[in-house]
């Protein structure tokens, strides 16, 4: 079953200048270390068990997943849901038609030396970024995410992720079994109407501009359908400098 949002993903160049960056945003910023397949991370922890991945690379990947995104900005890439049945929950996005690997290992070095491991499910080709990967532990989660959730900007957690989109049949087909019946929403300010889905203390609303001029489709003119902005649980006062942000739209929200 789907327990939440596990994690948004934001590929930067450079990830010690990124760290230092959110740290001026008002977020506690943790080294994350080394994965093996080139890249290394930061992470920003919340108490309602979600985070911030902070990524680049520290070698050249042209294989990893984020490595050609980058190549077009620094941004809110992807995100991922956790889960307790990785491979019946991968199934279901299967049977909903979407192109998604069966679960492989994943691990990561911390910076302490010890040794996190998962299972991973990813999307691929189109629908990557649009679908989630999916994650389930190995070893404890809580090894995994970082424990201090004090954020001087007073942040608590993820509460939407926005993920612009073409076709909301072909979303309501993919997520029928895995996460039931959507709640139909509008945008003014998006100039777009879309789906909600809530699972746990989270949301996914996938957003279909209504025309050329929405933001959503100006944004899938240069990145294709891919998530958009996240909104934190955050005071209205913790307004978020996008030139910190590198290239992700974070919103804060109460």
């Amino acid at each position: 079953m789907i327990k939440g949002i596990d994690h948004i993903v934001i590929v930067v160049n450079d990830l010690d200048k990124a760290a230092r960056d959110y740290e001026a945003l008002g977020f506690t910023v943790v080294p994350g270390g080394k994965h093996p397949v080139g890249s290394h991370n930061a992470l920003v922890g919340f108490a309602d068990g979600s985070y911030i991945e902070l990524i680049a690379f520290y070698r050249e990947a042209t294989d990893h997943r984020w490595w050609e995104p980058l190549r077009k900005g620094e941004r809110l890439v992807d995100y991922c849901l956790q889960t307790d049945d990785l491979r019946g929950d991968t199934k279901k996005l299967r049977d909903g038609g979407v192109e998604i690997h069966d679960p492989v290992p994943w691990a990561r070095t911390r910076p302490d030396g010890y040794q996190l491991k998962w299972l991973l499910s990813l999307a691929r080709g189109d629908d990557r970024g649009v679908a989630p990967f999916l994650i389930e532990d190995i070893t404890a989660r809580e090894e995994r995410i970082p424990q201090t959730f004090h954020h001087p900007n007073g942040a608590a957690g993820i509460n939407t992720i926005t993920v612009a989109v073409r076709d909301l049949a072909r979303i309501r087909r993919w997520y029928a079994g895995l996460l039931g019946e959507a709640e139909s929403i509008d945008s003014n300010s998006l100039r777009a109407t879309g789906l909600r889905y809530r699972i746990g203390p989270h949301a996914l609303d996938f957003m279909m501009p209504l025309d050329s001029q929405s933001l959503l489709a100006e944004w899938m003119r240069a990145y294709g359908p891919s998530p958009y902005a996240a909104s934190l649980r955050a005071p209205a006062s913790a307004i978020l400098d996008h030139s910190l942000t590198h290239g992700a739209n974070l919103i804060p929200y109460l």
